[in-house]
């Protein structure tokens, strides 16, 4: 029996295997991306970060922490393996300092002083810490890189580039839209989201250094 082609056409339609298999490919690689980097998860957080600014503020820095977001995401996925294997640094390395990080910041919040975030020279919260370590973190990172090793032709790659963008639009799409809430919960409840916030990103910061520290005994 002759050997079947994978790039033979599908029966009805203009499609290969090869493209079915990328389209499948950038499903999958979009839906990891989405639930790793949990946008509606850091819409509390981004509200507690961005309470006092404008309406016009808040859109431009949810636009912004999406870019730099996919900014990190794609270098990482170009040069990540290489930028790691030369400075020496583990993933799990990467993490710790990411929940530290993410930490200093929860307290901040817990406390009622996020609004020095905003407010010291060129500090821009949509960079850090919502773009990364936030959005951009170990998670979403190494699952980029995975996927990047996965991708064994062009149809993949490109699937896998179209995924990461539209994850980052949906990312920026949700952090717009929850700006709304704002003009209803009031004073008082900008607070309690703040609160809300800290607490939740503090979990984040401590489940992310547990197991950090948990790969590093394994280790």
């Amino acid at each position: 029996m002759g050997e079947v082609r994978v790039t033979s056409q599908c029966s009805k339609g203009g499609f290969s295997v090869n493209d079915i298999s990328a389209i499948t490919f950038a499903l999958q690689s979009f839906v990891t991306l989405f639930v790793i980097m949990d946008p509606p998860g850091a819409a509390p957080i981004f509200l507690g970060l961005v309470a006092d600014k404008s309406a016009k503020v808040k859109r431009v820095l949810a636009v912004q922490a999406a870019a730099v977001s996919l900014l990190v995401i794609s270098l990482f996925a170009i040069f990540g393996q290489a930028i790691l294997n030369y400075l020496k640094i583990s993933m799990e390395a990467l993490q710790a300092a990411g929940a530290l990080l993410l930490l200093l910041v929860a307290l901040e919040l817990l406390t009622g002083n996020s609004k020095k975030f905003g407010d010291e020279g060129d500090t821009n919260v949509a960079l850090v810490p919502l773009g990364t370590p936030l959005l951009a973190g170990p998670g979403a990172i190494v699952a980029t890189m995975i996927f990047v090793q996965q991708a064994d032709s062009g149809a993949m790659m490109a699937g896998l580039a179209a995924a990461v963008v539209a994850v980052h639009v949906a990312i920026a799409v949700v952090l717009m839209a929850s700006t709304t809430i704002l003009k209803v919960i009031k004073e008082s409840g900008v607070t309690l989201v703040a609160r809300i916030a800290g607490l939740l990103l503090a979990a984040i910061a401590v489940q992310m250094l547990v197991d950090a520290i948990r790969v590093f005994v394994a280790g």
